[in-house]
């Protein structure tokens, strides 16, 4: 475990914005926060950065040799000098994480390169466009090396094919050190990420692997789809809790219970069916999550 979390609370006079949180995160893994506006994601992840401390509650790295300089910050919304470079920014920036002199230049240009920006490193930053500013605040997090990195809204002001390239990053960087961001696009964080933290008003509501998760909310959907229709027929099966048609000869059904299966593809050859497809529907983060925060 590289970082465990007990009880942490934040509140403000008589709002409590974090409520008593507690999670585990392992090494090079990367956790994604997810939850509605107001769910304390922010919060958290500052409290994380160490740029809010704490009402009450723990924070403690297992790394006995993780200290603050360890970690790497970007926030939702990164500010920077705009009459500087790309490059003096970074360099700028090193200095105050106390990098070698001797390190820094090579450092700098190589993660500049690493987010896209080696041929607007010698640019104004004023000039940038937000999804440049964001690419660069990226950099700045991962200039000092971190063992852990943590995003707040990563992808928020990038255009499709930015956000790509920030999760295809993101997959390379948590091979080394990991990563805890804030997201609100569900399907990028299930591209990405290993672990959920679900949010809402404070409180974990769920907390582990994704695919735990999934599992946690499988229910027996199934997808058939035959050579003849569907429809009157599949209708007349009591074990069928449900179904829909998505076209005459393929239906998206739910079961009553999983033995049902063979009776239904049997059942299916019995009437003189060609079976073209059955498998089990997984349910999505966005399906889980609807469930889950009740959205």
């Amino acid at each position: 475990m590289l970082l465990e979390v007990e009880q942490l609370t934040k509140s403000y006079k008589n709002h409590t914005v974090v409520n008593g949180l507690t999670l585990g995160i392992e090494p090079n893994h990367c956790v994604a926060l997810l939850g509605p506006n107001g769910a304390g994601k922010t919060t958290t992840l500052q409290m994380l950065a160490g740029l809010l401390k704490p009402t009450s509650g723990r924070i403690a790295f297992m790394d006995q040799l993780m200290e603050q300089h360890s970690i790497g910050y970007l926030p939702q919304y990164p500010s920077f000098f705009r009459w500087m470079t790309a490059r003096e920014f970074l360099q700028f920036a090193g200095r105050l994480s106390r990098m070698p002199r001797s390190e820094l230049a090579d450092k700098s240009e190589e993660m500049l390169h690493f987010v896209g920006l080696k041929d607007a490193a010698g640019k104004r930053i004023g000039g940038f466009s937000g999804g440049m500013k964001q690419r660069l605040g990226l950099a700045q997090a991962l200039l000092h090396d971190p063992k852990l990195l943590i995003l707040d809204e990563p992808v928020s002001a990038l255009d499709p094919s930015g956000r790509l390239d920030v999760l295809e990053m993101m997959k390379e960087l948590k091979r080394s050190r990991t990563i805890v961001y804030s997201t609100h696009v569900l399907h990028d964080a299930e591209q990405v990420c290993d672990d959920i933290v679900m949010m809402k008003e404070g409180r974990a509501l769920w907390s582990g692997p994704l695919d735990a998760l999934k599992e946690s909310h499988q229910d027996e959907t199934f997808i058939l789809s035959t050579s003849e229709s569907l429809e009157g027929w599949i209708g007349t099966r009591d074990y069928v809790a449900s179904f829909s048609l998505l076209s005459p000869s393929n239906a998206e059904i739910r079961l009553a219970h999983s033995d049902d299966r063979n009776r239904l593809l049997a059942e299916c050859i019995d009437s003189g069916m060609t079976i073209k497809r059955f498998e089990e529907k997984s349910p999505s983060l966005e399906d889980v999550y609807r469930e889950v925060i009740g959205a």
